[in-house]
């Protein structure tokens, strides 16, 4: 059983071993496990219960981190994508007034469409037919955004009638509370500790408890409450003209956002192969499609493959395994994570900021001193965070893009496909409420 376990993730082809593969399994899970207590903590926002959305995500990411490892083959794992939660919490219930009901069904149908356009392989050549400095500009702008809201949350950034946001109070305790895990987190990182970011979020709430400002009751919890989203999604609802487009919505940025962390865990993988494609890719794609389907059931938003699955690959993993571990350890996570409670804002705020931090590292592959790509790259970045919107940020700076390639007389360099999904964005702008 083992030696056939072996040649199916092919173990001698990638020169690795079973202890190789689970530790860094492991790593990546620690690296990534910070999700089970941020992505609720976004999501009870929009009025979801707590306690419900975390056993979702638990479920989500299990599922979809052993298809990933199972089935695909690689080591990528899965869970409710930062960003994708923000938008759905933000933007689309908060800021739409769309009820999380709703929400939910239009994230389920995104999830079809992307199984869809996965078999059909549509998705397959936008993978190879979008510019690769836009990858990095979403995950900038993705990142801004994640980090403006942690900082709002925090209260270190606060809104102001003259000048539109100010500096909040630091002396408020909650917000002396986020700046000391903001340090603290920091710090873990700056000494490349694997698990940081988790491990800044337990203490920090310990701290809060010490001091009184976190309100925590040792409890049991029932099966009505861990299952309280379960179920719960409007399909229908999300069907009606006025909703429709946050399907779409939720399709095409969660389609950036997969291929950005596909290409940067699969460059550092060594992942693709001589003509610079990734083998089995529409078995990678149609995993993440899937588990957002099961996360919309459970009651989660998007589910994306994570970028966290890097610090597995610099431990060693090449093969399925470090994601079925992933996938085990989540699952195990279901039965502890509701016992500790809701975690307050002022612990998880440092973590968004963070990771918006780590985001911002992909600049660097942006070609500045090229105008006709640096200019829509900015664009992209920027208009993420100030309109409060992934999906505004990333149809500006792409329709920028496309049109000074054409205005520099370079129209032939740009795909067909290119040209479709800019029409598409125009008349977006045109016929759509922005999102």
């Amino acid at each position: 059983m083992r030696q056939r376990l072996e040649r199916y993730f092919e173990f001698e082809r990638l020169g690795t071993d079973w202890r190789t593969e689970i530790l860094a399994g492991f790593t990546t899970f620690l690296t990534m496990a910070y999700i089970i207590f941020v992505n609720p903590s976004i999501l009870q926002d929009a009025g979801m219960p707590y306690t419900g959305v975390v056993a979702a995500t638990c479920l989500a990411s299990s599922f979809g981190s052993f298809l990933m490892g199972a089935w695909a083959r690689y080591p990528i794992a899965l869970a409710p994508g930062m960003g994708l939660n923000a938008y759905f919490t933000y933007a689309v219930v908060r800021g739409m007034g769309v009820p999380w009901e709703v929400a939910l069904g239009a994230v389920f149908l995104s999830g079809l469409l992307f199984l869809v356009l996965t078999f059909a392989g549509i998705r397959e050549l936008i993978l190879y037919s979008i510019p690769s400095e836009l990858y990095a500009a979403v995950a900038v702008g993705i990142g801004l955004f994640i980090a403006f809201i942690g900082l709002s949350n925090a209260g270190i950034v606060v809104s102001n009638p003259s000048t539109k946001v100010a500096l909040g109070d630091l002396r408020q305790p909650t917000t002396a509370l986020a700046l000391f895990g903001l340090l603290l987190t920091a710090a873990l990182m700056a000494r490349r500790i694997r698990a940081a970011i988790l491990l800044g979020i337990l203490a920090t709430t310990f701290v809060g408890a010490v001091f009184g400002l976190v309100r925590w009751e040792a409890r049991t919890y029932s099966w009505g409450e861990i299952t309280a989203t379960a179920f719960r999604l409007d399909v229908a609802g999300a069907l009606r003209p006025g909703v429709l487009e946050i399907v779409l919505v939720f399709l095409f940025v969660t389609l950036f956002d997969d291929i950005g962390t596909l290409v940067a865990v699969g460059k550092k993988a060594n992942l693709f192969d001589r003509e610079n494609r990734i083998p089995r890719v529409n078995r990678i794609l149609a995993a993440d499609a899937s588990a957002t389907m099961v996360g919309a059931l459970g009651g989660t938003s998007t589910v994306v493959s994570y970028i966290e699955s890097a610090a597995g690959v610099v431990a060693g993993g090449r093969t399925g395994i470090p994601a079925i571990v992933c996938g085990v350890l989540f699952a195990l996570a279901l039965f502890v994570a509701p016992l500790i409670g809701a975690v307050p804002s002022a612990a998880t705020a440092p973590a968004l900021i963070l990771v918006g931090s780590l985001m911002i590292s992909h600049a660097a592959e942006i070609d500045w001193l090229d105008a006709g790509v640096a200019i829509p790259a900015f664009l992209t970045m920027i208009t993420i965070p100030l309109t409060f919107s992934i999906a505004n940020g990333l149809a500006f700076g792409f329709t920028v893009h496309t049109l000074l390639r054409v205005l520099v007389g370079q129209w032939r360099s740009v795909p067909w496909l290119v040209y479709l999904l800019t029409a598409l964005l125009v008349a977006r702008f045109f016929f759509l409420h922005g999102a």
